[in-house]
């Protein structure tokens, strides 16, 4: 049985308004600032509203991005939990204006427990299908789920930012489609029978219907742990036929933000700890009339812990043909950079990477792109491919990446998409910032110790030409083993791997049975020069330029911290190395409240045993201060 869906009250039935100015430009919109949030665990949730004023409805917008950071608040520990929460629009028109209730955006908020005074970061999300309900005044609702207590929490600022122009395509329309959090697995409330086929007329004059939907599974039963440890597919039927199929799975290992305080890892339902979702975008052709849009999901029945559900928010918009027929944006240059977001990809010392979008009607065959570092003679690349209208593409820019100071610029400038004009050239062209990777000696010590399972890692070092340099196979080396490695190199920049293929690192507190592995960077004289992450998932990479003439930094403090095990009923070791003595000062705190206090007047390295015995049962953060800075924090759970 299929139900017909009214179209609500903020239905736009047809946007006849001509906007007479395609103004250009940007501005950015202020919403929350440093707002402390913290969870209510009598409720589950918490909501947070505040007023923003958006560009006026006469304004042309071309795109709209909302900008969220996450840092750690002055007043009190950062939040442990991965808790879902959710960004809407709540009110237009004042304080008695009706209350929509639109998600916008899904953040998942990071396991922060590890991270100290002055962190933050910052996640980015295109939020243009929603850029007619964002203007003039405007209350945003950030709603922080979760149970934790009040005593912790994170530093939220929001904004949003806005790019004048013309639109992409013309909104003709909007309505909600499926939102709520729908019982999956549950025989006695099937998903199917709570998530119908909905029906709607689409107006005049339209091209196509979009389907924007944040989608993510959470619950724990029997016998998959679904919805959030368990991969299931979704597909969305358009008048019968399928407009997509995926599986609601994600993988984590990979994420920008690492380390986290929990298990931050592991492969979850669509989603990870510590992001800021990416709503799906469904374009499907579709003329003026009757239509039909069905979400479906794998069938599946639990067989005990019946808890799992499907959170989804979900709108359809209805749009005209696109603006122009040849059209491209430059979505953003991931390398080189120094976004947050990018981290994995930076600093690059050759292929730099970019994001290009088409928005013109005709599929994008051929582009022009022009970069380089700022202060030397640009390059020109011809791009062939097939891209369709909104989609978008990676696109590696052949070439070192050349570095002038410790601090770049990189610019990239599209043009002739398909051999024409571009129809606004105003958002072909970014500017990023950028830091020269450090300098190292080009004759220098690899010291790397295997943790109990050799075979998931892999090490390699090319140069900028992409020329291997070294490697160090799974098949060389064997379990809880020390291998030093004398490299030397010619002069330049050069890249060093560590890949993980089991996405778990050389070390993770959650499965002390990997063992507890190492990769570090000395001189010949055995002077520390740079530490790897050991908790870092999918593997980190080091770029670095190598020189004759490298001189040590007598100034700055090398170190490198190995704690084991991360998981214990009552002792974990400490070891401790630095490149030159110090005072080091080790505190042991549960939620903040400070448990043990060591201290050392002057150490280069040492090795440390101690008793958790005192401490209760849970999480714990283990802090060490060189010289009374913060350099290490670690994560450790008493069973």
């Amino acid at each position: 049985m299929m139900r017909k869906t009214n179209l609500w009250s903020m239905l736009l039935c047809l946007l006849t308004t001509t906007v007479v100015a395609q103004n250009s430009g940007s501005t950015v919109v202020h919403t929350f600032h440093k707002k402390t949030i913290v969870t209510d665990p009598s409720k589950g949730e918490n909501s947070y509203k505040t007023w923003g004023v958006f560009p006026k409805a006469s304004a042309a917008v071309r795109r709209m991005t909302l900008q969220l950071t996450l840092g750690s608040p002055d007043e009190m520990p950062t939040a442990h939990w991965d808790y879902c929460d959710v960004i809407s629009i709540r009110r237009k028109g004042g304080v008695h204006g009706e209350d929509k209730r639109i998600e916008i955006a899904r953040m998942l908020t990071p396991y922060g427990s590890i991270f100290g005074k002055g962190w933050q970061w910052m996640w980015e999300v295109d939020v243009t299908d929603f850029q007619h309900l964002l203007r003039d005044s405007v209350e945003i609702e950030y709603l922080h789920t979760g149970y934790e207590p009040n005593t912790v929490g994170w530093a939220l600022t929001m904004d949003v930012a806005v790019q004048f122009g013309p639109s992409i395509a013309p909104l003709l329309g909007m309505q909600p489609l499926w939102n709520g959090k729908f019982k999956y697995g549950d025989s006695t409330a099937p998903f199917a029978a709570a998530v119908m086929p909905v029906r709607y007329t689409a107006p005049a004059q339209t091209s196509f219907s979009r389907v924007r939907i944040q989608h993510t599974g959470h619950g724990a039963d029997k016998p998959r742990n679904c919805s959030e440890f368990c991969s299931r597919w979704r597909q969305i039927l358009h008048d019968g036929k399928l407009a997509d199929k995926r599986d609601m799975w994600k993988e984590c290992s990979d994420n920008a933000l690492y380390p986290q305080g929990g298990t931050w890892i592991y492969d979850r339902a669509y989603w990870c700890p510590g992001d800021l979702q990416r709503p799906d975008v469904i374009d499907m052709p579709a003329k003026s009339g009757a239509h039909q849009v069905d979400l479906q999901m794998e069938p599946y029945t639990a067989t005990g812990n019946v808890q799992a559900y499907e959170h989804i928010g979900s709108y359809l918009f209805y749009y005209g043909q696109p603006t122009h027929q040849h059209d491209v944006l430059l979505e953003d240059i991931v390398a080189p950079s120094n976004k947050q977001a990018f981290t994995r990809y930076n600093p690059a010392i050759n292929n730099a990477s970019i994001i290009v979008r088409n928005v013109g009607s005709q599929p994008l065959k051929s582009l022009t792109i022009v970069y380089g570092t700022v202060g030397v003679a640009q390059k020109t690349y011809q791009w062939k491919g097939l891209l369709p209208f909104n989609q978008t593409v990676m696109i590696a820019l052949p070439g070192a990446v050349d570095m002038l100071a410790k601090d770049n610029q990189f610019t990239v400038m599209l043009s002739q998409p398909n051999g024409k004009a571009d129809a606004w050239p105003a958002d072909n062209s970014l500017t990023t910032t950028y830091k020269a990777p450090i300098t190292l000696p080009n004759v220098f010590v690899l010291k790397y110790k295997t943790n109990n399972r050799p075979a998931d890692n892999y090490i390699a070092l090319h140069n900028a030409a992409g020329e291997k340099q070294f490697e160090k196979r799974p098949t060389s080396t064997v379990a809880n083993t020390e291998y030093n490695d004398t490299i030397s190199l010619a002069a330049g920049y050069h890249r060093l791997q560590l890949t993980d293929t089991s996405g778990n690192g050389l070390q993770f507190w959650a499965q002390p049975q990997q063992g507890d592995g190492f990769l570090r960077l000395y001189d010949t004289t055995g002077r520390l020069l740079y530490v790897f992450e050991s908790d870092c998932g999918a593997g980190e990479a080091l770029s670095f330029y190598a020189s004759p003439q490298y001189k040590p930094d007598t100034v700055n403090i090398q170190a490198a911290f190995s704690m084991f095990p991360r998981r214990t009923k009552d002792n974990i070791q400490l070891d401790i190395e630095l490149s030159t003595a110090a005072k080091v000062a080790v505190k042991i705190t549960v939620d903040g409240i400070l448990h043990q206090l060591h201290e050392y007047r002057s150490m280069r390295n040492g090795k440390f045993t101690y008793s958790l015995l005192s401490l209760p049962q849970g999480r714990f953060v283990v802090d060490v201060y060189v010289n009374d800075v913060r350099k290490f924090t670690g994560r450790v759970n008493r069973d």
